[in-house]
């Protein structure tokens, strides 16, 4: 992940700031968010069911894919030199645009759209993400994500 000082980050505005490594959805990651947040559908954890639907077999939850995020930001966001924290702020917007089956691999790509001082020490920061699915054209997702660091 780049590290920057805070003055610097305006000048990536526009610029892609990473593509993380590829992370595997299998049923057993897919299970446990379905224990989680007690949604089993069977669209999730039944593969064998799943397979006569559209999707030919289990997908993983739209709010899985959103929830890797994290993950797959850790490789690629700005880092402000000299932070003490950073936090999720939101999302201006979010669309799923395409199921991930079990067993397919996503990495995400992050653009910075905006970055703003907005107190002393205080940076917004927003990013367009894509969260791609190998072997596919249509991605996952593509989302406006907006975190804060605190330097």
């Amino acid at each position: 992940m780049p590290e920057v000082q805070p003055s610097d980050a305006p000048t990536w505005v526009g610029k892609e700031t990473g593509v993380s490594d590829w992370v595997l959805i299998d049923q057993a990651r897919i299970n446990a968010f379905a224990d989680v947040t007690e949604d089993w559908q069977f669209i999730h954890v039944e593969p064998e069911k799943a397979a006569a639907t559209p999707f030919g077999g289990a997908i993983a939850h739209g709010f899985l894919t959103l929830s890797m995020l994290s993950k797959l930001a850790s490789e690629c966001v700005l880092r402000l030199d000299g932070v003490k924290m950073g936090v999720n702020y939101g999302f201006e917007k979010v669309r799923m645009m395409s199921p991930v089956r079990a067993g397919k691999r996503i990495r995400g790509r992050f653009v910075l759209a905006e970055a703003d001082e907005r107190g002393p020490g205080q940076w917004r920061f927003k990013y367009n993400v894509k969260v791609e699915i190998e072997d596919e054209e249509k991605p996952a997702l593509i989302a406006e994500w907006v975190t804060m660091q605190f330097v």
